[in-house]
């Protein structure tokens, strides 16, 4: 028996990046495939969140902060329509002063009453109208713009019944501006002739 050994045919030495696919076994092909679905299955994960999280801004609910702000001011304009202000008061006297020193020595009762009553009643009630208005527009505006931006929003009940409060309040100020400015709450008081 011969004990030496035949050389055996050199294995031919290649790397991976040589082989061509019909050089790969099935099992390495699977592995591949598998691989590249799992690259796709995560660029679609990524996609999935981006449309979730986008979704879920679209339908998360907004705090109205501004709406519930807006409606308490207008309330409290409204308040501050039918009680007076220290505006109203400031403009008042101004009126009533400006009123004296355009009267004369020889002036009538009646003008007296007009400089020193009328003017500084209708200046008030001037101010007290802007108030009102103010407050009236304010609220008008907290209820209409959830219906005028997307009519699924609405607001909150609270913040709705303090709107719909200072329109009232608004309302009720506008009509005493045109009933004090008018002279139709109380009469202007008149000298008795002479």
């Amino acid at each position: 028996m011969d004990t030496t050994k035949t050389p055996a045919a050199p294995e031919a030495e290649s790397t991976p990046a040589d082989l061509t696919k019909a050089d790969l076994t099935k099992a390495e092909i699977d592995t591949e495939l598998a691989d590249a679905e799992l690259a796709d299955a995560d660029l679609d994960d990524d996609e999935d969140d981006d449309e979730f999280s986008d979704e879920l801004a679209a339908t998360r609910e907004p705090s109205h902060v501004a709406s519930a702000a807006s409606a308490i001011v207008a309330a409290g304009l409204g308040v501050v329509a039918l009680s007076g202000s220290w505006v109203a008061g400031i403009v008042s006297e101004r009126a009533g002063v400006t009123g004296r020193l355009e009267l004369t020595q020889a002036a009538d009762v009646n003008a007296q009453i007009a400089a020193q009553f009328v003017q500084p009643w209708h200046a008030t009630a001037v101010v007290n109208g802007i108030f009102a208005a103010i407050a009236l527009i304010v609220a008008i505006l907290v209820l209409a713009l959830p219906a005028l931006g997307s009519p699924q929003r609405t607001l909150p009940a609270w913040v709705r019944s303090v709107a719909w409060a200072a329109v009232a309040l608004g309302a009720i100020g506008v009509l005493v501006f045109v009933l004090m400015y008018f002279d139709l709450l109380l009469a202007v008081p008149q000298a008795a002739a002479v």
